[in-house]
């Protein structure tokens, strides 16, 4: 479970990208987080993995107390997380099922990571993994090869090669046509389903939020103006969400 407590975050510039944000994330679900540009979705999904620190309240990941986790102990909380990045993040120069076992470096020992050499396991973990999103026939493609969804895929298997239990996506298909685009959320929405990993996704695209996430959160100058399900979302709560005034709130 994640639970964010009274969180706040203020950035040296004195910009606040999260304000008093106060809910919990049950094992499993399917979220989606939707506002404006600079509203603080990724600030928000960034916080849960500590790559933003939080500067007010409580933030804790399964009991753990991410605000002071640093270290050797921030490392291996993050093997848990998974992150999923709009630009991929991968080595383009070199094969997908390399970038896949780049999963693993964290847990070897410098000659290994240095030479390339990688345990059979391991090597059976990376291929399940790309086999889990429909790319098991790229494993020795090089990355320069594959369309930009295909690469997103990459990105996901290197994830699920860690066996998380929580994935985080920023802006995971903005740079994706609408059908790639669907395509990859489809992949999220089937290991949410079948493996019980916990999504969150902070997407701009909202009909594509309404469809594949099953709870809707609405962020507003780094508010929680929304939280609910995606069925009761309506035009009025969007209008609220992405109108700049803040003199009226859903609650």
């Amino acid at each position: 479970m994640i639970v964010f407590d009274k969180v706040g975050k203020v950035y040296p510039n004195g910009v606040r990208g999260l304000d008093n944000v106060s809910l919990s994330i049950n094992q499993g679900e399917f979220v989606a987080i939707i506002g404006l540009s600079g509203a603080g979705k990724s600030t928000l999904i960034r916080a849960i993995n500590k790559m933003h620190g939080i500067t007010e309240g409580n933030l804790t990941v399964d009991g753990i107390d991410v605000k002071n986790l640093k270290g050797k102990k921030l490392r291996q909380f993050r093997r848990k997380i998974g992150m999923v990045f709009q630009s991929f993040n991968l080595v383009t120069r070199t094969t997908v099922i390399q970038n896949v076992l780049a999963a693993f470096v964290p847990d070897l020992s410098f000659g290994r990571v240095l030479f390339g050499i990688f345990p059979k396991k391991d090597r059976l973990l990376a291929l399940e993994a790309l086999e889990k999103v429909g790319i098991l026939d790229k494993a020795y493609t090089r990355v320069d090869q594959l369309s930009g969804g295909q690469q997103q895929r990459v990105a996901l298997a290197r994830n699920l090669a860690q066996n998380p239990s929580i994935i985080l996506a920023d802006e995971p298909v903005a740079a994706l046509d609408p059908v790639t685009a669907r395509q990859v959320m489809d992949d999220f929405k089937k290991i949410n389903k079948e493996l019980g990993i916990s999504i969150l996704i902070n997407i701009h695209h909202v009909e594509l939020a309404l469809e594949y996430a099953s709870r809707i959160i609405g962020i507003r100058e780094g508010r929680i103006i929304y939280d609910g399900p995606s069925e009761k979302v309506n035009q009025t709560i969007l209008d609220t969400i992405y109108r700049k005034d803040t003199s009226k709130e859903v609650v």
